[in-house]
């Protein structure tokens, strides 16, 4: 018996692309609707305390838009900001103070840890110290902590519905991934496609099952119970992770603790990343550590994406041409299920479903950019991010 033709791979290609994404429509979770929002809500009988932690490093570019939005925050209980600066150059801390002295509102306190202890990522020594003011700068310490990035802005009714959720529902975290910003044209082409692949890997529906073995959380906006982060040992247990709010989730998770996940309506990333190379670093600077720094894993990744998001429109296009019409019709199918479960993502970023057909080009671009994030890890760059790189916990 011959080897196959490069006719039959092909076609055997394409049929195993057409049932991975006959899977993933139907067996993942539903992960491509955009309709996980904030659970049933009710107003408690007594608001819980809450303070809100922000870990800041040289954000004096999105502190005029995002601190106002914490400060202006309509919360019927006790409520503070802690905005942690962790060894900014560029006056955050500084900013932040002349913001909250010019708008009335909740009480602002900063802090500046200096450098993480080694072992420690920046932004979690950052909170390992706002916690830690939270929890003892009052004779009580606060019912919730609401860790939040320094570029996410909030509407004012942002807290008061994250607490009537989480009490309503009796939930230990929850978390909203926070709408990002897609002004540019590579914003366009590249932001919703991330959250649909986080989404594809961590499907919401399935972290929000009672009992489920799926954990995540997005790291811009997690109001976590201050007796489950004791519980769960945060942010101590999880100091070395790149990927910080995953294990964070997991780590509530694992200490028996309720999490939720869902997209946001009032909550917004105003961070701009107007050049690819932008995008690029945001995405690089984490995808290797995403795979635990495993080659096998790396090599199962790039194969998986050329399988599900390159091999359709590879083999409709020569299947059309070298006249093989079993494999253009699966990779037609294939192609019209990726383009068509990406289309609730579009229409959430309010974006032309033109687009839609695009995302094996931008699936690509992340492809890439998780091998380029290999190289700088085998370089000895590691996971750089705002002039600090981190080495793969086991080297630290």
């Amino acid at each position: 018996m011959g080897l196959p033709t490069v006719a039959t791979l092909a076609v055997a290609a394409s049929w195993a692309s057409l049932a991975a994404w006959l899977w993933l429509t139907f067996a993942q979770g539903m992960f491509w609707r955009t309709d996980v929002r904030l659970p049933p809500r009710t107003a408690p009988a007594r608001w819980p305390s809450v303070a809100i932690v922000v870990p800041a490093r040289d954000e004096a570019g999105v502190l005029p838009l995002s601190l106002p939005s914490l400060i202006a925050q309509d919360y019927p209980g006790e409520a503070e900001v802690i905005l942690v600066d962790d060894g900014s150059t560029d006056g955050t801390g500084r900013l932040a103070l002349r913001i909250a002295a010019e708008q009335p509102g909740l009480p602002l306190t900063v802090v500046s840890p200096g450098d993480p202890a080694p072992g420690w990522t920046g932004k979690l020594w950052a909170l390992r110290h706002g916690i830690a003011l939270a929890r003892t700068a009052h004779p009580t310490e606060p019912d919730f902590l609401l860790l939040t990035d320094a570029d996410i802005a909030h509407e004012p009714d942002s807290l008061r519905e994250l607490v009537s959720a989480a009490t309503s529902a009796e939930l230990d975290l929850v978390s909203q991934m926070a709408r990002l910003r897609v002004a540019g044209a590579w914003e366009r082409l590249v932001v919703p496609a991330f959250v649909y692949f986080f989404a594809q890997l961590y499907p919401f529906r399935w972290v929000n099952r009672p009992g489920a073995r799926t954990a995540a959380a997005a790291g811009g906006c997690v109001l976590l119970r201050t007796g489950a982060a004791v519980r769960a040992g945060i942010p101590d247990r999880i100091r070395q992770a790149v990927i910080d709010d995953v294990s964070l989730a997991r780590a509530v998770q694992d200490s028996g603790g309720r999490i939720w996940l869902g997209l946001a309506e009032r909550v917004d990333s105003i961070r701009p990343y107007p050049a690819l190379a932008d995008l690029w670093r945001m995405v690089s600077r984490s995808a290797y550590a995403q795979l635990r720094h495993q080659p096998l894993l790396l090599a199962g990744t790039v194969a998986g994406l050329t399988l599900v998001y390159l091999v359709p429109p590879a083999a409709l296009l020569a299947g059309l041409a070298a006249g093989h019409p079993a494999a253009a019709w699966a990779g037609g199918l294939a192609w019209l299920l990726m383009a068509g479960t990406y289309l609730p993502m579009l229409r959430y970023y309010r974006r032309s479903p033109a687009l839609a057909p695009l995302l094996p080009f931008t699936a690509l671009l992340y492809l890439l950019m998780t091998v380029g994030s290999a190289v700088q890890h085998y370089r000895g760059r590691g996971a750089a991010w705002k002039g600090r790189t981190y080495a793969r916990p086991s080297d630290a």
